[in-house]
């Protein structure tokens, strides 16, 4: 576990009191019973804003605090908790990761002060299937003068109805499954071509099906080097892995306490539950899954912020490891509790959900570990 200093025991401390009292489970259930079509309370990302976690990663020359992403990864697992909706974590850790990574200094002042403000909502554009691939960007970009015209379509993009900007993956030469000639556009949402449209999913978030027809961009809309982009595409799903697996920790942790405290109270044949061998192994197995998950996630979020040479195979076992415990604890969470488990009323159901979600999101177990052993030499 990471020795926290004082200053992020105390944001940590802040979040969960925070998220407990004004963004809890119940107030997303209240957003998903709406059927409002909104990902997220406005109320809630502004009192965020206000707090100043969107500036968490941002240099203090554009507004932020420059924290790191330690401190991120902290209010993300309390978020996590509590199934919070918010750009948070689409916009302020892979947006802002995204502008740090390859934006320029015009780029970056133009969209920095307003992801720490609040007013720009930066999202990556990626997958294109249910499967995530980057290699397989089919995605266009034809050079016509000092232009780029953007052909194709894109998938999952988180809070994409949301969104102001779009961080585009194209190819602007050779096919699906070359590493060269992937390239990184920046794209306003109402420009001339982008076309959205809601994607409903189990776990009742923002995501869009993207179109891009004849979307036309100025050359200096490009982020990074053309034709170069994989690299700098693969540094911002390293953080964007290690982000969301901080909050899949939270979503864990909080099934984990959730059944732990129904173990100690439910009663059955006159004893507590808790005290049969069985469940008091399953009990503890998950809790080993949890320290562990603990310890992927927050050496990835520390080897981020030291800029260490191996947080790519960091970012993949955080979040393999984290989705082993989720998908085990997400399970566990229902079968423990048993009928109660299966009712909507129940909050297991939406944790279970969100579960499933996150495990797929920025590639599944499968994905990663096949990524680890690769860049161990295996």
């Amino acid at each position: 576990m990471a020795v926290l200093t004082e200053e992020q025991a105390l944001i940590k401390d802040q979040a969960s009191a925070w998220v407990i009292d004004k963004a809890p489970v119940s107030s997303f259930r209240a957003l998903r019973d709406s059927n409002s079509g909104q990902g997220f309370q406005p109320e809630t990302f502004k009192a965020m804003v206000d707090m100043g976690w969107t500036g968490i990663l941002v240099p203090e020359q554009y507004g932020g605090s420059d924290l790191g992403y330690l401190t991120c990864g902290l209010i993300l697992e309390q978020l996590g908790r509590q199934l919070t909706a918010s750009p948070l974590f689409t916009s302020s850790l892979v947006g802002a990761s995204a502008l740090m990574l390859a934006g320029n200094t015009a780029q970056r002042e133009a969209l920095l002060p307003g992801i720490v403000n609040g007013s720009a909502i930066v999202s990556l554009a990626l997958d294109e299937s249910s499967r995530h691939a980057p290699l397989q960007t089919a995605c266009e970009a034809g050079q016509s003068g000092d232009s780029f015209i953007l052909n194709g379509k894109k998938t999952f993009v988180a809070e994409g109805m949301s969104a102001t900007h779009f961080v585009v993956a194209a190819r602007t030469s050779g096919h699906p499954g070359e590493a060269k000639g992937i390239s990184l556009f920046l794209v306003a949402a109402q420009t001339e071509g982008v076309e959205r449209v809601a994607l409903p999913t189990i776990d009742s978030r923002d995501y869009a099906r993207l179109s891009l027809t004849d979307v036309r961009v100025e050359s200096e809309a490009a982020l990074g080097k053309v034709d170069e982009g994989l690299p700098v595409l693969e540094a911002i799903l390293d953080r964007a892995c290690i982000g969301i697996a901080a909050e899949m920790l939270g979503t864990a942790s909080q099934a984990f306490d959730m059944t732990l405290d129904y173990l100690k109270t439910r009663e059955q044949f006159g004893r507590v539950i808790g005290s049969f061998q069985a469940l008091g192994h399953r009990a503890a197995s998950m809790y080993s899954l949890m320290e562990q998950s603990r310890s992927c996630v927050e050496a990835a979020l520390q080897a981020v912020d030291a800029g260490a040479d191996n947080v790519p195979e960091l970012a993949s076992l955080a979040k393999c490891q984290v989705g082993k415990f989720l998908f085990a604890m997400s399970n566990e969470l229902i079968q423990i509790h048993g009928g109660i488990g299966m009712t909507d009323e129940f909050d297991a159901g939406l944790y279970l959900k969100r579960a499933r979600v996150l495990e797929a999101s920025f590639g599944n177990r499968a994905y990663h570990r096949d990524r680890y052993a690769t860049l161990m030499g295996f």
